[in-house]
């Protein structure tokens, strides 16, 4: 069975229509972007086998992302449309952090590192350089790590922030095997280079932890 057969409740595109997106469930939505795994099998049971196979949503993109990358061959067909999705989506985010003040909308900065980070495997380390009116420069994972440890250098990142004539930044890494809180650890290296930073005139605005379904805000925490 297609899923343009069977009745409205099992058609996902019309659904689509009449409802709306937010009207159909997790397997509904990937359907739309699938092709059946086998021959004669319907879209939304293959759609429901990756999300018993993957766990959740989040899952599943994780896993077209890293298929494409490297070039798995084990579902890449089925996968391949989702890791395009993922991409679109970033760039949208992107976009719309570069238009806007980056205090005023931070939903936009959130968005886009979670898309960036939360499904990391191992420990990354970015950097969202601002202008004076708070307007992203450009986003960048400046250093790299294992599942439970990056090292990071002061002086690398005031460098790259000098490189990009920032007049503010917005810290992020993630805890791809934990929960979005800061440990001790974190706090001092947000202090080391908030200091480091200060002394050439570029302000820390805020630090984000990013973990599996989480983002937590030093700012918003007071930490900052």
């Amino acid at each position: 069975m297609s899923m343009a057969s069977g009745p409205l409740e099992e058609r996902p595109r019309e659904r689509l229509r009449a409802r709306g997106a937010a009207s159909l469930s997790d397997a509904e939505l990937l359907a739309l972007f699938m092709r059946p795994a086998v021959r004669g099998q319907d879209a939304l049971a293959s759609a429901r086998e990756l999300l018993a196979k993957f766990g959740r949503v989040s899952g599943v993109l994780a896993a077209a992302e890293a298929g494409c990358r490297s070039q798995i061959r084990v579902d890449s067909l089925r996968l391949a449309p989702f890791a395009a999705v993922m991409e679109l989506a970033r760039r949208a985010l992107g976009e719309e952090m570069r238009t806007r003040d980056s205090l005023t909308s931070p939903g936009a900065v959130r968005g886009y590192l979670r898309l960036r980070m939360q499904e990391l495997a191992h420990e990354a380390f970015y950097g969202v350089f601002l202008d004076a009116q708070n307007r992203v420069i450009a986003a960048e994972e400046l250093f790299r790590g294992t599942l439970t440890q990056t090292s990071v250098y002061p002086r690398e990142v005031v460098k790259h922030a000098l490189s990009h004539n920032a007049a503010a930044m917005i810290l992020a890494h993630n805890h791809p095997s934990g929960v979005a809180e800061p440990s001790l650890q974190d706090q001092a290296l947000t202090r080391t280079l908030a200091e480091a930073l200060a002394l050439v005139d570029i302000k820390v605005l805020d630090h984000f932890i990013v973990a599996p379904g989480a983002c937590l805000s030093f700012a918003e925490r007071g930490l900052i």
